[in-house]
């Protein structure tokens, strides 16, 4: 009688199979776009989306147009995971953007010169990136210049408000810029204008008159409270 050959020795016919499918998470993948560098200058516009304090980016976006009388072109458009978007322009080779986020108004932060913005096709923990349906052939456009003026901060000239200046003066512009709102952008002027009071440390000596400016608007003193402690929770949790 043979005797039984070793586990070892033993030849398996066929591919062996393992008790289950193995299943692996894709990667994320992706890359970022230099912003501001020769030749082209990109710009880049990311209008986010924050549902947690109802920031309407694309309406800010569309208020800002309306008030200086521009038009965002057709133009390579990317939409991000979460449901925001980018847009790509190209700006001068005379004038330098800088980065900022949320100085145009909630929700909007610029790309410039030294800022990065995902690329498309790149793929996140939250998504994929991706272009938008019908800009795949377009190409950046160029930036509106009454947009390029809001991008760019003005050169200071003598009496420019600067952190030196009193509270009282340095709220003067925010409190005129509440009081410009119309429907549909009372709350966002105000978030904004209270963000600008926290981020420059004089929001609580501002709330008083930012509350008053956003009666005058048109919102109730209960609405208005509500923004400006947004703003300040916010505020607070960047610093």
């Amino acid at each position: 009688m043979r005797a039984a050959r070793p586990r070892s020795a033993r030849r398996h016919h066929g591919p062996r199979r393992r008790p289950g499918p193995l299943r692996r998470r894709a990667p994320a993948t992706g890359y970022g776009i230099a912003c501001g560098r020769a030749p082209h200058r990109l710009i880049g516009i990311d209008l986010d989306i924050d549902t947690a304090y109802g920031n309407d980016s694309v309406g800010a976006l569309r208020q800002l147009a309306l008030q200086h009388l521009f038009t965002i072109p057709p133009t390579v458009t990317v939409l991000t995971p979460s449901g925001g978007r980018h847009l790509w322009l190209t700006g001068p080779a005379d004038t330098t953007v800088p980065n900022s986020a949320g100085r145009l108004a909630p929700g909007i932060d610029v790309r410039g010169s030294g800022g990065y913005l995902v690329g498309p096709g790149s793929v996140t923990t939250h998504g994929r990136y991706r272009l938008a349906p019908g800009t795949a052939r377009l190409t950046p456009a160029p930036c509106p210049r009454a947009l390029l003026r809001l991008l760019t901060p003005p050169r200071r000239a003598p009496g420019t408000l600067t952190s030196e200046t009193p509270p009282g003066r340095r709220g003067e512009g925010l409190i005129h810029f509440v009081l410009a709102a119309h429907e549909g952008q009372r709350n966002t002027r105000l978030f904004w204008a209270a963000c600008r009071a926290y981020e420059h440390g004089f929001g609580d000596a501002l709330a008083d008159a930012l509350t008053t400016a956003a009666i005058r608007t048109g919102l109730t003193e209960q609405e208005a409270r509500a923004a400006i402690a947004s703003a300040e929770r916010l505020t607070r949790g960047r610093k």
